[in-house]
């Protein structure tokens, strides 16, 4: 009995984690058209607690494939402003995106890491560049 028992809840457990590691169409379509056409306005951090301002404007963002999403972006923070299309990782909670990446080297800006999720309009997440990280947050506004 108690092996059935754990049987069940194992074959519970995955079909749930099945459910999570892949999204519906409808929630793809809904991240995309959510990225799109927008920018993303917020602050970070650089390991205290001193805010900056930065902003991501998104032109486009389209699935390359399986987990990578490709993002038509302009990045701009301090005196930094560079345009460029970035292929991007993005993993999923339930309904919830997770844009990811790993020692990513992006042109004229560096090498980063980072996890940023995106939720009902406003974005959250941590950083790191080669000696120094944070975290990030704001609001994703429409473009005009």
């Amino acid at each position: 009995m108690k092996l059935t028992a754990l049987l069940a809840l194992t074959l519970a457990l995955i079909s749930c984690a099945r459910r999570d590691s892949n999204p519906s169409v409808a929630l793809e379509k809904q991240f995309q058209d959510s990225l799109s056409g927008v920018t993303l306005v917020g602050n970070f951090t650089t390991g205290g607690t001193e805010l900056r301002e930065e902003k991501y404007t998104i032109e486009k963002v389209s699935k390359l494939g399986g987990e990578v999403w490709l993002f038509h972006a302009r990045i701009q923070y301090g005196s930094h402003d560079v345009t460029l299309p970035l292929p991007l990782t993005v993993k999923w909670a339930g309904d919830t995106p997770i844009i990811t990446l790993t020692d990513l080297s992006i042109p004229k800006l560096g090498t980063y890491t980072a996890r940023v999720m995106i939720y009902r309009g406003q974005y959250s997440g941590y950083w790191s560049g080669k000696d120094h990280g944070g975290h990030l947050f704001g609001k994703i506004v429409k473009n005009q």
